[in-house]
């Protein structure tokens, strides 16, 4: 053998070794690794002034959560929908959700992506795996297919809700109503993130982790975000510490139904009717950075 080929053969043997040794030493994980940090909120809920006055005053909390005990659930941030509209939203809202979770996970923020109905577009990836390995654990209360409008709990919407599509804004309603269900691909899912749609996975998993805290973004208001298996009202009902990202939201409704008033505005009375029966929201500003000095490392001892 020319003695050229015995060198790279050598060589090629020597690169192998120290690449499984330096395997061996570097740490891994199946799971994202348990950091310190708290995340300082401003909690805004409505109080009611007196028992069935229907009259209510904004009230503002300070509270911090652990993040290794907080988890962003974004929901149905599709990269299509039926109503043009609403897909315009979700296409100007979805780089500024991207820039405020990739946030959030560099503190150690859990991040699960929840386009419901586009699971098989992510079923070979290790996000959608490494929430399916979770294993199962019995939950406190029923995990609903859908959670409705619960009138012992909350009075009506104040914008419609509707089975029919009187709720968009659009000119000229699209005829196409089968749009993908993959995620806004501005919206990246990367490292240790996982993507589902079920609820049992998502309460598996995040019992996994130990998340306490549940922020949930995403579209629309008084329909997915409340409603779908791992929305508000299940979340809260399984008691967790729940919050409405006010400013990544967007209700699905149109000015030319009841009460008549902008979209904006039409969007604000959902984020309200969140706030006075539900749960607090936050600003996406509170997810940006964690409180100074928090984030102190956690001392291991190394183990072999």
């Amino acid at each position: 053998m020319p003695p050229i080929r015995i060198l790279i053969l050598v060589l090629s043997a020597t690169a192998a070794i120290a690449c499984a040794n330096a395997a061996e030493e570097v740490p891994f994980s199946p799971i994202r690794v348990s950091v310190a940090g708290r995340l300082r909120l401003q909690l805004r809920d409505q109080k009611e002034v007196a028992p069935k006055s229907g009259q209510f005053e904004t009230r503002v909390r300070t509270a911090e959560w652990n993040v290794a005990e907080t988890a962003i659930i974004v929901c149905d941030m599709w990269e299509d929908h039926p109503c043009k509209m609403a897909a315009h939203r979700v296409d100007v809202m979805a780089p500024e959700m991207n820039r405020v979770i990739s946030a959030a996970r560099s503190l150690g923020v859990q991040i699960i992506h929840a386009p419901s109905g586009g699971m098989p577009h992510y079923d070979a990836t290790p996000q959608r795996q490494r929430i399916k390995a979770a294993p199962a654990v019995k939950p406190p209360v029923p995990l609903e297919k859908w959670c409705y409008l619960d009138p012992a709990h909350e009075a009506d919407y104040p914008i419609p809700y509707t089975k029919g599509r009187e709720d968009c804004d659009d000119p000229v309603l699209s005829l196409d109503t089968n749009t993908s269900k993959r995620q806004h691909p501005a919206i990246k899912i990367v490292g240790f993130d996982v993507v589902s749609d079920q609820g049992d996975e998502i309460f598996n998993f995040i019992e996994q982790l130990g998340i306490r805290n549940v922020i949930i973004m995403g579209v629309h208001v008084q329909y997915c975000v409340l409603g779908r298996p791992f929305g508000i009202r299940q979340m809260v009902r399984l008691g967790k510490n729940v919050a409405l990202c006010r400013d990544l939201t967007d209700a699905l409704y149109n000015p030319l139904t009841p009460p008549f008033v902008s979209h904006d505005r039409g969007t604000e009375l959902a984020i309200e009717h969140v706030e006075k029966y539900w749960c607090p929201s936050i600003a996406s500003a509170d997810l940006l950075h964690v409180v100074p000095g928090s984030a102190t490392p956690i001392t291991r001892t190394a183990t072999r």
